[in-house]
C-alpha cells in the first residue's frame, strides 16, 4: 500500500477527527488519540481509533487503534503505513504510555 491521503483534518472540534479512505476508496472517520515526533529520526506518528465500531466486532469492549507515520506541509497531509518492527515497537510503547495515563 502506498501513502494514504487524508481528506479532512479538522482542528476546530474538541477532538481531532480525520477521514481515512481504505483500499477500496471507502471513507472511515477516526478520532485522533495523539501524535508524537521522534527527534532522532525526524519522523512524526499518529495514533487513531475508529469513531464507529465495525459491525463484525465480537464484543462491546472493542477498542482497536491504528498507528501511522505522517507528513504534513502547508497544503498537504499524508499518512504512511508503519513498515518496520522497530517503528511498531516504538508506537506500541507510546500507545501503552497513553493508555496508562488515561486510567
Amino acid at each position: 500500500m502506498a501513502d494514504q491521503h487524508i481528506h479532512d483534518h479538522d482542528h476546530d472540534e474538541e477532538e481531532d477527527r480525520i477521514i481515512i479512505p481504505d483500499e477500496n476508496g471507502e471513507e472511515h472517520l477516526f478520532d485522533v488519540l495523539f501524535t508524537f515526533d521522534v527527534e532522532e529520526t525526524g519522523k512524526s506518528y499518529m495514533v487513531v481509533k475508529p469513531v464507529e465500531t465495525p459491525e463484525d466486532a465480537e464484543d462491546d469492549d472493542y477498542d482497536e487503534v491504528f498507528g501511522f507515520r505522517y507528513e504534513e506541509s502547508d497544503d498537504d497531509f499524508k499518512l504512511f503505513p508503519i513498515e518496520t518492527d522497530e517503528e511498531w515497537e516504538m508506537v506500541e510503547e507510546m500507545i501503552n504510555t497513553f493508555a496508562d495515563s488515561e486510567l
